[in-house]
């Protein structure tokens, strides 16, 4: 070994290998770069390794690098390998040091960010938010996600999954996601302790089983009838509104974000746009003569085309002004101190609560099909093959089901 000099090295051009000894060697490229090589035999093979270029690694270094190979081959370790192994060594300790300093909230909101434009509405970000926020971070969101640990996510569901069974199915899914997030990007690894199947549904109840709460408390539609006298004393948009929610049976953001351009009075019908509805698909209401009435003294706001345009410009108004309309009604001894209308069960009811007395009274105050009620409420009515064959929307049937509710609700007016 010390056939080279720095100053041989320095002067040579020429493209070519010029060795050193012991396997090292000085290849010269067309493009004059320099590079050192070492080439050494191992379990019958030759094999050649690179030890970088010249003059980054100067004579010296690469002499010492060399020698330090020639041991390792002696202790009988392929120096490939070794340098392999090493440089997976700092990988690790790299990703190890990279998934300490990002959070569970950092991946979340990266999450909501990458995904907010292929989400149908803006409520839908803002609810992911809200969900996390409120259940995950107190528990997680400072920590990294590689250290999140099933008996985490248990101690985030557990204290809502009877309580509040469908928000908790929400909030482990969105978790699921994330931390499946954090894991394409180096951050984590192993089983997702969020994962439903054959992970927590042996640890939790199924969420068919486990006590749901009524989310939206409905009156019955026998108590319908002091509801909608005291509802008729009710002046202002909000009570419009509340009105239309129950004549239509739609959900309250389609109602409060009803525009004027859907509105077809001539041919009673009212089409709300598929980004509205939860099923993502246009769903046309039938209008009832009631209906037609309300519309038709509803006043129109100039600069803006909503039915029910709020003090923000291109906004409606909140879902809150249904509820303060609810707690501005006179209920007598119900009332609690007009913290809302109560059902005799003694819940206080919500305007979506509505959409569940409209079916009750289908069901057990009419002979309308199944299909025709739940088409009246934009729910699924058939799936696979069924669904392949189903074309109609059975407007006319939903048309009479619809004019007969309207009339329902104005004979309580009366009663």
């Amino acid at each position: 070994m010390g056939k080279l000099t720095a100053k041989q090295i320095d002067n040579l051009t020429a493209p070519g290998t010029y060795e050193d000894g012991e396997g090292l060697r000085l290849l010269i490229k067309p493009n004059g770069k320099k590079y050192w090589v070492l080439r050494f035999q191992l379990s019958g093979r030759r094999r050649e390794m690179g030890l970088g270029t010249y003059p980054a690694i100067s004579l010296k270094a690469a002499r010492q690098n060399t020698s330090d190979k020639r041991r390792l081959l002696q202790a009988g370790i392929d120096p490939l390998q070794a340098r392999d192994n090493e440089r997976l060594a700092q990988q690790t300790a790299e990703l190890q040091r990279k998934s300490k300093s990002v959070t569970f909230q950092d991946v979340s909101t990266d999450y909501i960010e990458a995904h907010r434009s292929g989400w149908k509405n803006v409520k839908h970000a803002q609810q992911w938010t809200n969900t996390l926020a409120t259940y995950a971070a107190p528990i997680i969101g400072s920590l990294a996600t590689s250290q999140i640990t099933t008996e985490h996510i248990l101690e985030i569901l557990r204290p809502i999954w009877s309580s509040k069974a469908e928000t908790a199915t929400r909030v482990r899914n969105r978790i699921e996601l994330v931390l499946d997030a954090a894991k394409a990007r180096g951050l984590r690894d192993g089983e997702n302790p969020a994962r439903w199947r054959g992970h927590l549904d042996k640890l939790l109840p199924h969420s068919s089983k486990a006590k749901r709460t009524r989310n939206h408390p409905a009156l019955a539609y026998s108590e319908l009838s002091g509801f909608i006298q005291a509802l008729n004393k009710v002046e202002g948009q909000s009570a419009s509104a509340l009105m239309m929610t129950i004549l239509t049976a739609c959900r309250t953001s389609e109602v409060l974000y009803a525009d004027w351009s859907e509105i077809d009075l001539k041919a009673k019908l009212w089409s709300i746009p598929a980004s509205r509805m939860k099923s993502e698909k246009i769903h046309t209401v039938p209008l009832s003569e009631a209906l037609i009435t309300l519309l038709e003294v509803l006043p129109r706001i100039g600069g803006s085309s909503l039915l029910f345009p709020g003090a923000r410009k291109g906004r409606p108004i909140s879902n809150m002004s249904m509820l303060m309309a609810l707690r501005r009604m006179d209920q007598k001894s119900l009332d609690d101190g007009g913290k809302g209308w109560r059902g005799s069960d003694g819940r206080v009811i919500t305007a979506h609560g509505f959409r569940s007395t409209f079916r009750d009274w289908a069901a057990e105050c009419t002979n309308y099909a199944r299909e025709v009620c739940e088409m009246s409420l934009a729910h699924v009515v058939a799936n696979g093959a069924e669904a392949a064959y189903w074309r109609g929307d059975l407007l006319e049937k939903r048309r009479a089901l619809m004019s007969d509710w309207a009339d329902f609700v104005g004979q309580t007016a009366k009663t």
